[in-house]
């Protein structure tokens, strides 16, 4: 039987919805993992919407709740794992925790998913305040093992433009030379060979070897892209990836092609399920409308194929139709 592998997830939670610790606890739970979920804010949705309430966690209240854990001793992990965050104090907070547990155990991976912002229409802006990035340069990365940074998020740590992979190439190192030996770039908007239906994801991985050399792993993947649009996926991506590093270690291409197996079909199952939902609506609606539609009974009279007086429908009446519920298409 496989050793409990323990995992502390510092990340987002809202009420509705699937993102943060909420898109990332349930599918590390299945593959086996522990997990601690700490909140670094605690909204009613995520900020896509056009209005959201909550509290974010400052560093006072974050390192309270790191002490109870400290004093009861069960600050013992493999694993941490951390993504959206509002607050600088609060992020600079997370490194002493992720360095007093690295002290406490060497072999500790911490996996950041540095959340700032994306491109929209090839133009990038950050969804966080500002004054986040120069922690994440200057703290975060630094004692990073594992980054996993959109394209917009790797331009902004490393200082440079991608507008080819040579420079993805580029950027990758500079963002090892700040610390972490895996970098995955999840998503670009890098032109495929295969045309614009594919999206483009970049990994590269550094290893070791007991004689002091280090030898580099780059690998390329090619996602077809789904015709909707998610949140949450940044996360997703994330919590698979440690998961499939963790069983696959010294093998990225392996590891890389099992989150995005996983991330393909948990989107294909979201839309399926979307659809079904929405079908089964519709039916509903329609049911509704004929409930409510005025129904006029058949004018009675005699048959004039029934001898005698035996009241009948009249000859030229018909039978009420309804139309049958419509073939939806998406």
């Amino acid at each position: 039987m496989e050793a409990e592998c323990r995992v502390l997830s510092i990340q987002s939670h809202v009420v509705r919805g699937y993102v943060g610790n909420r898109a990332a606890t349930f599918p590390l739970q299945v593959l086996g993992f522990e997990i601690d979920a700490l909140n670094s804010v605690q909204f009613s949705n995520h900020t896509g919407y056009a209005h959201w309430k909550g509290q974010v966690l400052n560093s006072d209240e974050l390192h309270e709740l790191y002490e109870g854990l400290k004093l009861n001793n069960v600050n013992k992990y493999d694993y941490v794992l951390t993504g959206y965050a509002r607050d600088k104090s609060f992020l600079a907070s997370v490194v002493d925790i992720v360095r007093e547990l690295k002290q406490q155990n060497s072999k500790l991976v911490y996996v950041c998913d540095p959340v700032m912002g994306d491109k929209w229409n090839g133009e990038g802006s950050m969804y966080v305040p500002e004054d986040l990035l120069p922690v994440y340069k200057e703290k975060v990365v630094p004692v990073a093992d594992i980054i996993t940074p959109n394209q917009f998020e790797a331009e902004l740590l490393s200082g440079r433009k991608i507008h080819s992979e040579e420079e993805a190439l580029v950027v990758m190192d500079v963002l090892h030379a700040m610390g972490p030996d895996t970098v995955v770039i999840t998503s670009s908007d890098l032109p495929s060979s295969r045309g614009s239906d594919y999206l483009i994801a970049l990994g590269s991985q550094r290893t070791r070897n007991p004689d002091g050399s280090v030898v580099t792993e780059r690998i390329r993947m090619e996602m077809h892209k789904v015709d909707a649009v998610f949140v949450g996926t940044g996360d997703l991506f994330a919590a698979m990836l440690l998961a499939w590093t963790h069983k696959h270690p010294n093998n990225l291409k392996v590891a890389c092609e099992k989150t995005v197996s996983a991330m393909h079909h948990v989107l294909q199952r979201t839309i399926k399920c979307a659809k079904d939902t929405e079908r089964e609506r519709e039916r509903q609606r329609h049911r509704q409308r004929e409930k409510q539609a005025p129904r006029r009974e058949p004018d009675a009279g005699l048959d004039p194929k029934t001898p005698g007086s035996c009241p009948g429908p009249k000859a030229a009446a018909q039978p009420l139709n309804h139309p049958g519920i419509p073939d939806l298409e998406f």
